[in-house]
């Protein structure tokens, strides 16, 4: 074989690499966009609410909220150990917040006081504690964690885990929604 026909040989190969490293990664993208092998476009951890529920729909006044973001429980009719541990996550999930505390207000909305040792869970002077109204009762039919915004809209909810193992990963999904709701808001 001569000189200037393994030159050609060497030059073809190079440009079949060359085409090859283009053309390929070209055709996974498509072949996992069409087989939905990602999970592309959901970057929130609870439901998104698209009902357009208001604290005033709920019988609440945006007033005695300071046009804060919410971090709204609607505690069960009955609030036992794994409500209280579901109320102290809640409270820890505040807490983490760290500089952005002031903008968020942690809100419990109770069928009955609470107790001493329930109390006790939480940072009481910085909670916004009281009985659930009427309307809210009809509204909100299970026990969940609500994101509201200072406009108060609720956005987004997040059903409490019914194990306490899956507690620091309901919390976690709070934070993270909470954290990047209040990244890319310029209100409240």
């Amino acid at each position: 074989m001569s000189m200037g026909a393994l030159a050609q040989k060497k030059s073809r190969r190079s440009f079949i690499y060359v085409c090859c490293a283009f053309i390929v990664p070209i055709v996974l993208a498509k072949l996992a966009l069409e087989q939905q092998w990602f999970n592309y476009g959901v970057t929130n951890q609870g439901q998104l609410l698209e009902s357009g529920l208001t604290l005033e729909q709920l019988g609440l006044s945006e007033q005695d909220f300071d046009q804060s973001w919410l971090i709204l429980y609607r505690l069960p009719q009955e609030c036992t150990l794994q409500c209280q541990r579901t109320l102290a996550s809640v409270n820890n999930t505040y807490i983490a917040l760290g500089k952005e505390m002031p903008r968020v207000k942690p809100v419990a909305l109770i069928f009955e006081a609470l107790t001493a040792e329930q109390l006790a869970a939480i940072q009481t002077k910085r909670w916004h504690i009281q009985p659930i109204p009427s309307l809210a009762r009809n509204l909100i039919k299970q026990p969940q964690v609500y994101i509201v915004d200072p406009l108060g809209n609720l956005v987004l909810s997040h059903v409490p885990p019914q194990e306490s193992k899956d507690l620091p990963a309901f919390g976690k999904g709070i934070l993270a929604d909470l954290k990047k709701l209040l990244k890319y808001s310029r209100i409240g």
